[in-house]
């Protein structure tokens, strides 16, 4: 399949330019990079501007140097260098539609360069690189500034708001399948609403659609406000669609979203998810939605999406699509690949699978863990210098040469990710079922539903024991 415009291996001359001005930026902030491009920095949008085609100028070599992480501390404190082009952001702008401006000065204020690295850095997980950032800059229509300010912000949320990686996807549902038996309430509270959104399935992923992106159905049916606290809602929101990201396989890199709105009523209408939901999507996760659609809107929903789509940024609005028939649906999802109660033809069901004992034996493996940690955080480096050569070299002939390395280290560290995943995140509905396998591989219908055990059995086994290529 065709890679999209803007995406890796196939930028524009102008493109490229603004990624490797982005990388820059970005390496700065982490303290990656010396104070030597500093002056650069301050004219990267003029030399934009007054060039118009990028890539018709020869760049001016700069002097960069990579800074010793761990070891070196920034003399300032934990407070991270800021960006000379970066400071007219104003924390109140009344075009900042989610606070991004805010949450980017906040974050350089109370986190180091090396905590703002390491957290990005764990946003790539089986990634390419260049694929996250050129979201962030694709999304902000490839203004630099903007782009890192919503990176920032981003980074910021991950981890000092929803703590995605270190809670969310590390507990995941053998976690909270524990908690529900909890003498702490909130505790229990949290898990039983996280457990009842999965078992009921209100979302699930199941398949993909003719682009080849995965589908994630939202029956909104089974919803009623006030059933789960909005934590909990959150919780859930999130844990799929960090799930579904797994389901992303490259040169496919947005989901299909479809509210299946059968049976719909006024009772199941809740602003407060839907408006998270949405914060997700633009702030959090730009550029993954490929499109939405929604299936047999009741009348009743008119109302409704006159308000929703207020909210929506004109890009995402856009991507949305009603159908009300299966002939409708079929423009976008072949019949024999949607789910039973959607009129579908492939017999398919969602039933949950309960986490099984003994599943996510690798997440206590920690001498493990940490040998693959420090066996990646030797990838990172080697990409983020092989990164600043690319960003430094004039020749354009020179400069594929090292693109095509960095590739090459960013393979690496796909390949790598997959080794490490269990070892950091906790196993899934769609690792149980067969849809995510080990190595990162994807079944989007598997044939066989692996059954649930009860002794660990099989769950150990489709886990696995710490194996010897697991380290290198």
């Amino acid at each position: 399949m065709e890679q999209l415009p803007g995406r890796p291996g196939n930028l524009t001359p102008e493109q490229e330019e603004k990624l490797r001005k982005f990388w820059e930026m970005f390496l700065h902030v982490c303290g990656v990079l010396g104070v030597d491009a500093e002056a650069e920095m301050e004219t990267a949008s003029e030399t934009v501007s007054k060039t118009g085609a990028l890539g018709s100028e020869k760049p001016k070599k700069k002097r960069m140097s990579l800074f010793k992480k761990k070891k070196d501390k920034d003399k300032d404190g934990n407070a991270s260098p800021k960006v000379p082009a970066m400071d007219s952001i104003k924390e109140n702008d009344p075009e900042d539609k989610w606070g991004e401006n805010k949450a980017y000065l906040e974050t350089l204020a109370t986190h180091s360069p090396e905590q703002i690295r390491a957290t990005i850095w764990t946003m790539v997980k089986h990634d390419h690189p260049d694929a996250l950032l050129l979201r962030f800059l694709r999304a902000r229509k490839w203004e630099l500034h903007r782009a890192l300010v919503m990176l920032m912000s981003t980074m910021n949320w991950r981890c000092s708001e929803a703590h995605v990686d270190d809670e969310i996807m590390m507990n995941g549902e053998e976690h909270a399948a524990a908690n529900e038996k909890s003498s702490d309430e909130k505790s229990k509270k949290l898990a039983e609403d996280f457990l009842a959104q999965l078992r009921m399935g209100k979302s699930y992923c199941y398949g993909t659609d003719k682009a080849g992106r995965p589908i994630c159905i939202v029956r909104a049916r089974l919803h009623r406000a006030g059933e789960q606290s909005e934590e909990g809602l959150e919780r859930f929101t999130v844990y799929l669609i960090e799930t579904t990201r797994f389901m992303l396989n490259p040169p496919i890199d947005t989901a299909c979203v479809l509210f299946d709105l059968t049976g719909f009523s006024l009772a199941n209408m809740d602003y407060t998810p839907v408006k998270f939901m949405i914060k997700c999507f633009e702030a959090n996760y730009p550029e993954s939605l490929g499109v939405v659609l929604v299936h047999k809107a009741p009348w009743v929903f008119q109302g409704i999406w006159k308000i929703v789509k207020g909210w929506l940024d004109p890009v995402v609005a856009s991507k949305v699509h009603f159908t009300n028939t299966l002939k409708d649906m079929e423009e976008f999802i072949a019949t024999e690949r949607l789910p039973t109660d959607l009129e579908g033809t492939s017999g398919y069901t969602y039933e949950y699978k309960e986490p099984v004992l003994g599943e996510n034996a690798k997440l206590k493996d920690i001498e493990t863990r940490e040998k693959l940690l420090q066996e990646r955080e030797g990838l990172y480096e080697e990409y983020e210098s092989k990164t600043i050569e690319w960003i430094n070299e004039a020749d354009a002939t020179k400069r594929a040469t090292l693109h095509t390395e960095r590739d090459s280290i960013a393979k690496k560290l796909r390949e790598q990710y997959w080794r490490l995943d269990p070892y950091i995140r906790s196993r899934s509905y769609y690792d149980r079922i067969g849809v995510i396998k080990p190595g990162g591989h994807l079944d989007y219908y598997p044939s066989k539903i692996a059954p649930t055990a009860t002794n660990g059995t099989a769950a150990a086994v489709a886990a696995g024991e710490t194996a010897a290529d697991d380290v290198d």
